[in-house]
């Protein structure tokens, strides 16, 4: 049975890698990007991100980037 008062998941993937340029999103390596996770709303994505992007601050072409995966899932959800 699942409880009415559950939040909603909406899941989002945190990802990163080594860009080519300062300029786009292209990345250097695809078999090198760094697979963070897929957690179960925002504010736990953006604590996961918030601490690779601290860890990797010293080289300026790795971004990690947070992807709404739950508008890709749901294009016709309303956005939360």
């Amino acid at each position: 049975m699942t409880d009415t008062s559950e939040k909603k998941q909406l899941l989002h993937l945190v990802f990163g890698g080594e860009l080519e340029s300062l300029d786009g999103v292209q990345f250097k390596d695809l078999s090198g990007l760094d697979i963070v996770g897929i957690f179960p709303d925002y504010a736990s994505a953006l604590v996961a991100w918030r601490s690779k992007a601290q860890q990797t601050v010293d080289n300026a072409q790795m971004r990690y980037f947070i992807v709404h995966m739950h508008r890709l899932l749901e294009p016709e959800m309303k956005s939360v």
